[in-house]
């Protein structure tokens, strides 16, 4: 795509936007951006980064390879919380690569300062019609 790095990254940028939206003026998230208290970052760029007293996300981590997931998992500074988010049932990778989420899922079980929750169609927030359609599929596949 063609533009600064801005630009190539605002579309998919936008859901984290419309989350800050939904809880906070649009102005306040501008400054809060503006002022370097929210930072948000392409994962390739977290490479060599170490990142302390502050919380950190990785939305749709399903799309994540093995080798993403640990190096991102391994920015961890002193001080900060990573929360890790995403849906393994909407993995968007090549059949042949394996997801760094169900991996990490895998790994880190037994790592008992690491918490995991699983959530289920039961805690769609969005319209409620996404509730029945997620359930749907939950059925088809135990079927």
């Amino acid at each position: 795509m063609p533009g600064d790095l801005d630009q190539k990254i605002g579309p998919y940028l936008r859901p984290l936007y419309d989350s800050m939206e939904a809880i906070l003026p649009k102005d306040t998230v501008k400054k809060l951006i503006e002022n370097g208290i929210i930072e948000m970052a392409p994962l390739a760029y977290m490479r060599g980064r170490t990142l302390n007293d502050c919380v950190v996300i990785l939305d749709e981590a399903q799309n994540t390879t093995c080798e993403q997931m640990k190096m991102f998992l391994t920015r961890m500074g002193n001080g900060s919380k990573v929360f890790v988010t995403g849906d393994v049932t909407q993995i968007d990778l090549p059949k042949r690569c394996k997801s760094g989420l169900v991996d990490a899922l895998q790994v880190l079980s037994n790592v008992s300062e690491i918490g995991m929750m699983q959530m289920t169609g039961a805690d769609v927030v969005r319209n409620p019609l996404v509730k029945k359609i997620v359930q749907a599929y939950e059925n088809a596949k135990e079927e």
